[in-house]
């Protein structure tokens, strides 16, 4: 079944659930009304069914490759990443002083789902690049703003991140990179980099890698770590790309999924590159990248999981196999093809509205300064990139359920979704991580920023209460669970913490979720108070389950030792 951009599930969660008319309200968006949303939407939504969808089986079957040192990408990838780059839709946020649209990230947050349901192994460059966008606006110098910052918005040129060496994966502060000044204000970059997504590309004239080294004499671990931005071709005095620089592809590695997206092996030597921000500060400047790429990533887990629902639904509906209550019918009759679908869109709808919150916090602590929404949207970040993602996994995996042997055999392409969703819950932080981070660093005011939301929550519920009373009381007695859990969790030491991070995030991000569908339930009624019921009644439960783990702490796990668990 071709891909079909869900435009009305968006509109209907920016408009009537999490709030987006606020953005409008502040000098910084206020061109960004409910009208000028949905044009902009509509025009993505076209160029992702209609150009991007067509490639993702291509992509997946031709595959990148790597000749005489260049990536070869999929037929039809040029075309699609140059309508990309015309359409305005890589600099859609950046800032309109260096050639952007300065619309909210929430928009881009939409669209970017939108281009990873239609083709996620291309959408993944035009996200890096956004990345790189970011974190030069915010750490760069001017000039290295004036010469790069026009080339990436227009999508002439691209971007990537370069953080993983084979010793130094989670544990950034092991790289071995250097970077060795070399007089006029540059500095002599060497290293091998893996991991690298989108490190050449046949059909850009040039790609711009920002690199994390060392400095001769800098501190060991995390905190003596610098960034530097490092081009494929130097530029000439016009801006131009010039001779090349001494940095090559080594080789491309052979993927699970996400065949059409080149992930290199990149080597740097003595490669000619410029500092960005501060000496010693490179984490700090690159985290401005990743977080910008981990809402990216939790909106690529709900992209392929909206696709791979969609393909599981129609084909669901055309598939006739034994009695149902009504007779011979369609295996959507059967009560657990229709759970299974139900759970589907229910995950769908809960990631997708807390991937929009997230974005739509970032947008207004940009809009505002406002504290409380910095500690918002850091918040939600941890969550919106492990329930995004594992969303993804979960809902690519039962799409395969439903195809039944047919979801085994790859011309269906149900497997290819399970496929390529499978990395996005290791990269840009593993979700072991993501549920460190927020356990540890984003609780560390006390749980302030999370007892706010736990309150908004409640508040909406108390509200519910006049329509839908039962469902109401749920999730009420969900988030005061939630907050009962919290304060356990406070009183914990990190180990302990982290032996029940994962779960925590879990319980945390059901109750959104089922805070998002009451919300639903309350203005529309109707379909989405029916989808609401499954997601309260049949998913937020769970979360007892998970509240219970996270108390547990680490003694039991490490009463085990490795030799007892090989046993």
């Amino acid at each position: 079944m071709p891909y079909r951009a869900p435009l009305a599930d968006h509109d209907f969660l920016l408009s009537q659930v999490l709030g987006f008319d606020r953005l409008a309200a502040t000098p910084r968006f206020a061109e960004a009304t409910p009208e000028t949303a949905r044009a902009v939407l509509a025009e993505a939504a076209r160029l992702c069914e209609t150009t991007l969808a067509p490639l993702n089986r291509i992509g997946d079957k031709v595959g990148a490759r790597l000749e005489n040192g260049i990536v070869r990408t999929p037929p039809g990838f040029a075309d699609a990443y140059r309508a990309i780059a015309q359409g305005g839709w890589i600099g859609m946020a950046a800032r309109p002083e260096n050639g952007g649209m300065g619309l909210p990230l929430a928009l881009g947050t939409v669209v970017n789902e939108m281009m990873a349901g239609a083709c996620l192994a291309l959408q993944i460059g035009p996200l890096l690049t956004q990345g790189q966008i970011e974190a030069l606006e915010h750490h760069a110098s001017d000039a290295l703003r004036a010469t790069y910052l026009p080339k990436l918005i227009s999508g002439e040129w691209g971007g990537t991140m370069n953080l993983t060496e084979p010793q130094a994966g989670s544990d950034v502060g092991a790289l071995r990179s250097k970077a060795e000044p070399l007089g006029d204000g540059t500095y002599a970059v060497t290293g091998q980099k893996i991991y690298i997504s989108w490190g050449d590309a046949d059909f850009l004239p040039n790609i711009c890698h920002l690199v994390l080294a060392r400095l001769p004499d800098a501190a060991p671990g995390t905190a003596g770590i610098s960034l530097f931005l490092v081009p494929k071709f130097i530029p000439d005095a016009a801006g131009n790309p010039g001779r090349r620089n001494s940095l090559s592809v080594v080789s491309l590695e052979h993927k699970l999924g996400l065949h059409g997206s080149p992930t290199c092996v990149m080597q740097y030597d003595a490669a000619q590159g410029w500092l960005v921000g501060e000496a010693d500060r490179g984490l700090a400047a690159m985290f401005t990248m990743m977080n910008n790429a981990r809402l990216g990533v939790a909106v690529q887990g709900v992209g392929v999981a909206e696709a791979a629902f969609q393909q599981a639904l129609a084909y669901a509906e055309g598939r006739v196999q034994g009695r149902t209550p009504t007779g011979r019918a369609p295996i959507t009759d059967h009560a657990d093809v229709r759970r299974m679908l139900a759970t589907m869109r229910a995950q769908v709808f809960s990631a997708r509205a807390i991937a929009l919150s997230c974005a739509i916090a970032i947008d207004m602590a940009a809009a505002t300064g406002a504290p409380e929404w910095q500690a918002r949207a850091a918040l939600l970040t941890p969550i919106a990139k492990a329930y995004g993602t594992d969303t993804g996994n979960e809902v690519a995996q039962l799409g395969v359920q439903i195809h039944g042997g047919m979801g085994f055999v790859e011309e269906t392409g149900a497997a290819q979704f399970a496929r390529d969703v499978r990395v996005t819950s290791i990269y840009e932080g593993t979700n072991g991580i993501q549920a460190m981070d927020l356990t540890a660093r984003k609780m560390s005011d006390g749980g302030a920023a999370a007892f706010a939301l736990i309150d908004e929550v409640q508040a909406a519920a108390e509200s519910a209460r006049a329509t839908h009373p039962d469902l109401a009381t749920d999730v009420w007695n969900a988030a005061e669970a939630l907050r009962e859990g919290t304060e356990a969790l406070l009183k914990q030491d990190l180990t302990d913490r982290f032996a029940g991070a994962a779960p925590y995030l879990r319980a945390f991000a059901l109750v959104l979720g089922a805070d998002a569908h009451l919300r639903a339930a309350h203005v529309a009624g109707g379909a989405r108070a029916a989808l609401a019921r499954v997601a309260i009644r049949r998913l937020l439960p769970a979360h007892a389950a998970h509240l219970a783990e996270a108390r547990e702490g680490a003694a039991q796990l490490y009463a085990l030792s490795p030799e007892d668990l090989a046993a």
